[in-house]
């Protein structure tokens, strides 16, 4: 793209006369599609299901003028559910049976994240932003991938009616049994909406796909529920059985959202659950809002990148502040910022459109969050879930690398059997393993050997030996930032093993110093044999 400094859209009161509208739209659009996934999000937490649309409110107009990532889109997401519902579960939470144990295990999980915003705020003020890169790429895929079973796990029970409760693989054993025992009212809804939102990935014509898949399940759902009276407390005959409805089944919602304030608890902040959790929320909120604001750096079509420390700053400032007020933790949405992008959105204004948007939804309209089925909401995050666990994912790792393919199962089965922490650092044993076995000098995983060569204004040369591995990449990155030099080559033959994680963040690199005019080569791969066919595989040294 052809551009001048002065064409590039910039997030500034000043720009904001001549992107307001394209923002407004963008931001109005995202709304249609942020509304009924916030809500389902917080109902898979645990959490009141107004705390998303604070979340995202908050995440909107407050992260806008302390970020400057121009596209990204502020708010709860489907990757969070499982910690979230695992901390209110640890504090408590019965799921109903007890409001009053339910209510304290909340206000004890908004004293966790008031905590760990003040964390992430620090990881932005002593610029951590670049511990996105440490985690090996297999092990954050499988982290996402794991996720997404678990919300699947949680959520077709309740697309289908019926109550459900355990572990995810004890849930996933279950679902021969939840078809069997489902309210066919309910599970209707819960098949219609699955239906659209599956059936949306095959409509090409973008006419057809003006309203979003989300707001188009409402569209269709609410009146359905309606007309099939799923709220009033009665009984139904089907197929010789009987089968109950009421209120349960809908999204129960305050009539004045100032009512739904709830401030936090501090007293489980220092407790082991708490402490547990605090770590859980920053490492893994800023781990996959950093990946998720990356991701969309690179298809940003003005290119611009987005400063990971003062992002990692505006999300947690907006953790601390949801969380004050009974608000989910938020983090940089992929889906909603990819949604934001294709619906024409300039600056950073788009975001806090989307969360001027949800404000005045629910301070005035709020009756109609009431009318909400909440097996629509649950199909929803089945959708969510299918894409993070896709088989198209689990045929991608493979075909990076059959290594590449272990770690990641290995982290999918680590976070089904454990939890997400002690399932990623599964994933990151496994992975160190392989490297060793694969010729890695065990020292060489835990400190970098790195030589600087010809080091000037023209051209720089970083000799890397004995290994590049994703545990070793940010003392490579930060080596091959600090040359000044327009071209810089960075010699790989003195390795031994050189890992996917390292073949992938270089070629991202390369593109940004082209983008830049300038030029990074990789060079001393000749002796090494790939362990696949991917361009971006594993390379070890030849024999």
């Amino acid at each position: 793209m052809n551009t001048t400094i002065s064409d590039i859209p910039q997030g500034t009161l000043t720009d904001l006369k001549r992107n307001w509208k394209a923002d407004m739209v963008s931001g109005f659009l995202v709304f249609l599609i942020a509304l009924p996934l916030c809500l389902a999000i917080s109902l898979a937490c645990g959490y009141p299901a107004i705390a998303g649309v604070f979340t995202a409110i908050i995440g909107g107009i407050l992260s806008a003028f302390i970020s400057n990532s121009e596209l990204t889109i502020k708010g709860p997401a489907a990757g969070l559910i499982v910690i979230a519902l695992g901390c209110v579960t640890d504090f408590g939470y019965t799921a109903g049976v007890d409001p009053a144990a339910d209510y304290q295990a909340y206000r004890l999980a908004l004293g966790v994240g008031v905590a760990a915003g003040v964390v992430q705020i620090l990881f932005g003020v002593f610029r951590s932003g670049i511990l996105g890169e440490f985690f090996p790429t297999s092990a954050v895929h499988g982290l996402l991938a794991s996720i997404g079973i678990i919300v699947i796990a949680s959520q077709v029970p309740i697309a289908l009616g019926v109550q459900a409760s355990g572990a995810p693989l004890e849930r996933l054993a279950s679902f021969p049994s939840y078809f069997m025992e489902m309210n066919p009212l309910i599970a209707l809804i819960g098949g219609i909406s699955l239906a659209i939102m599956f059936g949306y990935t095959f409509i090409k014509n973008p006419k057809l796909k003006i309203i979003p898949a989300p707001m188009l399940v409402l569209l269709i759902t609410v009146p359905l529920g309606m007309y099939l009276d799923i709220g009033t407390e009665h009984v139904v005959a089907f197929g010789g059985q009987d089968y109950s409805l009421g209120p349960r089944f809908l999204v129960d919602v305050p009539d004045n959202m100032f009512n739904a304030i709830t401030f936090p608890d501090f007293s489980g902040v220092f407790t082991s659950v708490g402490i547990t959790y605090v770590i859980m929320f920053s490492l893994i909120g800023s781990l996959e809002s950093l990946l998720s604001a990356k991701a969309v750096d690179q298809i940003d079509p003005w290119r611009r990148k987005t400063n990971m420390d003062k992002d990692l700053l505006a999300v947690g400032i907006g953790n601390t502040a949801a969380s004050f007020v009974g608000g989910l933790p938020m983090i940089s949405e992929i889906v909603r910022s990819k949604a934001n992008i294709d619906n024409g959105a300039r600056t950073r204004f788009a975001n806090l459109f989307h969360g001027v948007f949800l404000l005045a939804f629910v301070a005035l309209v709020p009756a109609l969050i009431d009318r909400i089925p909440l097996a629509a909401l649950a199909a929803m995050l089945v959708f969510t879930g299918f894409r993070l666990a896709s088989p198209q994912e689990f045929i991608h790792m493979y075909k990076v690398g059959p290594e590449q393919f272990i770690v990641f199962v290995s982290t999918i089965i680590g976070v089904l059997a454990t939890d997400l922490l002690v399932g990623i650092g599964i994933g990151i044993l496994v992975k160190a393993i392989i490297h060793v076995v694969n010729g890695a000098p065990f020292g060489s995983l835990f400190k970098a050997s790195i030589k600087l060569e010809n080091a000037g204004d023209s051209s720089a040369k970083v000799i890397v030996e004995k290994s590049a591995v994703f545990s070793t990449w940010i003392a490579l990155k930060n080596r091959i930032g600090r040359q000044n030099a327009s071209k810089v080559e960075v010699d790989l033959s003195g390795t031994r093993l050189v890992d996917h994680t390292v073949m992938a963040n270089l070629d991202a690199l390369r593109s940004e110093y082209s983008e830049r005019d300038h030029e990074l080569t990789v060079t001393g791969l000749e002796g090494h044999s790939a362990l696949s066919d991917h361009p971006l595989a594993a390379r070890k040294k030849s024999k």
